[in-house]
């Protein structure tokens, strides 16, 4: 029967440096570090889907088939893509913070840094909770973000999995709408333009309202920065209340 260890998917073993002395033949010449590293600057010079088992391998110099031994599917290379594109979290990212909530803006910002860094790490597919050496490190993190609180361990993990939801999901949207090309006109700024022309306060009272408070006016950037700080803040408002009930 195999033993816990034996039955991680390879690549798994790989990155924890798990010897289970079940492989035999030559030395790998690669690690599952390098496969990741190729496939996240492919990502990040050609987007997303130009990543495939080809591709990795040219960049890398060896044939599709000898990734075969270190992965078992592009969706393997996903997730050492994952690792990769997060790394490890910047030392002292919260060293100086006393306060919870400090602790974990911090730490919600260095994830959304690499998110935007990395825009493509918000269209990978979820297949599986991410189990990389780097990406276990921010949970860590982040859950030592909430120390010096009664806040339970489980409902850290819980309140760290709503941010990276809100994290993602709000890089992504800035993304698709233009926020960070600096040639696209943002679509931000032409959604207030067109609504500003075709709402009328009889059929949208409320939303017309919304429109003259130029609510809609910023840039692409500040849509992007506004729109994240105060999402944060609202969520953090709400953890601030469920923190004071376990006091």
């Amino acid at each position: 029967m195999a033993t816990p260890r034996e039955s991680l998917p390879r690549y798994l073993q790989l990155m924890w440096g798990i010897d289970v002395g079940t492989r035999r033949g030559p030395k790998p010449k690669l690690t599952v570090g390098d496969i990741g590293a190729a496939a996240a600057a492919i990502a990040d010079a050609d987007g997303l889907a130009a990543v495939s088992m080809k591709a990795v391998a040219d960049r890398l110099g060896v044939t599709s088939m000898s990734l075969y031994r270190y992965v078992e599917s592009k969706d393997d290379v996903y997730e050492l893509m994952v690792d990769e594109g997060y790394g490890l979290p910047p030392a002292g990212l919260f060293d100086d913070a006393d306060e919870w909530r400090t602790r974990i803006a911090a730490w919600s910002m260095g994830v959304a840094g690499r998110l935007r860094a990395h825009p493509w790490l918000t269209e990978l597919p979820m297949l599986r909770p991410p189990a990389g050496p780097k990406t276990l490190r921010w949970t860590d993190a982040g859950i030592a973000a909430f120390n010096g609180t009664a806040f339970p361990d489980g409902q850290r993990l819980s309140t760290l999995l709503l941010i990276s939801g809100f994290l993602r999901n709000h890089v992504r949207m800035s993304a698709e709408l233009g926020a960070f090309d600096p040639d696209r006109p943002s679509s931000a700024d032409h959604y207030g333009v067109v609504l500003a022309d075709v709402i009328d306060a009889e059929n949208y009272p409320n939303l017309r309202r919304a429109v003259a408070a130029e609510y809609l006016d910023d840039d692409g950037e500040d849509f992007y920065d506004d729109e994240l700080r105060y999402g944060l803040d609202l969520i953090l408002d709400g953890i601030a209340t469920r923190i004071a009930a376990h006091r």
